[in-house]
């Protein structure tokens, strides 16, 4: 039996069933809406293949220069409450003494506890 309903956008599990108007997931008990659902495309992942989400924490793998200044963020910066947006640069995030900046996925890998 195959579900035609979208796996858990959070732990990607395929036994997400309708719990009224939310679709529900079993296994981490994450509820969201079936008109917001993701699409298989638009997933984000990190340069290890971890899936990304909002508010995510994520450490830089490589020094990046900003671009138009002297400043280079280090290797090993962690970049906490991440915020996913579309485009190139498809993580958008504060960073203390530099302020609001892009950062690609490829050049950060998810934190985990």
């Amino acid at each position: 039996m195959t579900s035609a309903l979208p796996p858990c956008p959070e732990c990607r599990s395929p036994y997400a069933y309708e719990a009224g108007s939310l679709l529900t997931c079993p296994e981490c008990g994450h509820e969201w809406s079936a008109d917001a659902a993701p699409e298989s495309g638009a997933e984000v992942r990190d340069s290890v293949g971890n899936l990304l989400v909002d508010g995510d924490t994520v450490t830089v793998i490589k020094d990046l220069k900003l671009k138009g200044s002297s400043q280079v963020i280090k290797v090993g910066t962690k970049v906490r409450g991440i915020r996913l947006v579309d485009g190139d640069h498809d993580i958008d995030c504060r960073l203390p003494g530099v302020g609001q900046i892009g950062l690609k996925s490829q050049f950060v890998k998810k934190v985990t506890d």
